[in-house]
């Protein structure tokens, strides 16, 4: 049953075959809301988890777990397209030299650690605000910048003779179509994605979201259960003063901190030299 609250935030597998931004518009629908956001954009081609939040719940986005991802992929190797998955035009093809799980292990391990990515055309990276996948669907290319990324981990599950089937742990804002890409020209060979399923964001796993249409079954989750920040409970009169955005001290080396009074989130509050101001605040319906 929906939630009589009509905000929270929805544990998501998203099916393959259509984009995060329908997932978002099939909850205004299902809400009678525009106010529908999600954390971390899943191509069309990719499944697996995508958090959704609702209404008042759009206020916690930036402080649900987002700085890691982890994701099962399917390198396919001998060809390349032009949008680096299987739903792109074949550009390239290259043989691919015999592979043992050793050198490929060996090929894993250089890319773990910091780097940088130049991000695809086909990404959703605005460019003087214009989606760059928007400006490739017009036939154009423009340069970018590269950008930061991190690879924590970085597991071989499956080797066949021109698949790779891998595990990876990676930083926000890391383009798993260009690891695959960069992976096989490593090996000697140019590769694409046949498919690409997320299994965890932060500490959320897929194992706790639903499929797309059994979510107007279940009732919507706070997400101050999701911030993993340090939880500190306040009193009545320190929640008063939470409530109008008072700078206070806190017995903690924490960066920033999740307030809750008799259970409820009221704001978080970010270290400020010696004190904390308040960052933002909450809404919160246990």
């Amino acid at each position: 049953m929906i939630a009589m609250s009509s905000q929270g935030i929805l544990l998501i597998d998203k099916p393959e075959g259509i984009t995060s931004r329908q997932v978002d518009n099939h909850f205004q629908h299902l809400f009678h809301t525009r106010k529908v956001g999600h954390l971390g954009t899943l191509d069309p081609f990719a499944t697996g988890l995508l958090i959704v939040a609702i209404n008042e719940a759009t206020k916690y986005m930036n402080f649900l777990p987002d700085e890691e991802k982890t994701y099962h992929a399917r390198l396919v190797l001998g060809k390349a397209t032009d949008s680096g998955d299987k739903t792109g035009q074949v550009i390239e093809e290259k043989p691919v030299p015999s592979l043992s799980e050793e050198k490929v292990n060996e090929v894993f391990k250089s890319f773990l650690g910091k780097g940088s990515q130049i991000p695809p055309m086909t990404s959703a990276i605005k460019v003087d605000g214009t989606a760059l996948y928007k400006l490739a669907h017009q036939g154009k290319e423009i340069d970018r910048e590269p950008r930061p990324i991190e690879i924590f981990k970085l597991n071989l599950l499956e080797l066949k003779e021109s698949e790779i089937l891998f595990s990876c742990r990676v930083s926000k804002g890391t383009y798993i179509r260009v690891l695959g890409e960069d992976i096989a020209k490593a090996l000697g060979t140019v590769g694409y994605l046949e498919s690409l399923r997320r299994t965890a964001v932060g500490n959320v796993k897929i194992e706790q979201a639903i499929p797309l249409e059994k979510a107007s079954q279940i009732d919507l989750l706070d997400p101050a259960d999701y911030v993993e920040y340090k939880n500190i409970e306040v009193n009545d009169e320190v929640a008063k003063k939470v409530s109008n955005g008072v700078k206070l001290s806190f017995d903690t080396d924490e960066e920033r901190v999740l307030i809750r009074y008799e259970g409820k989130a009221l704001a978080v509050y970010e270290k400020e030299g010696e004190i904390y101001r308040c960052l933002r605040g909450l809404s919160s319906w246990k």
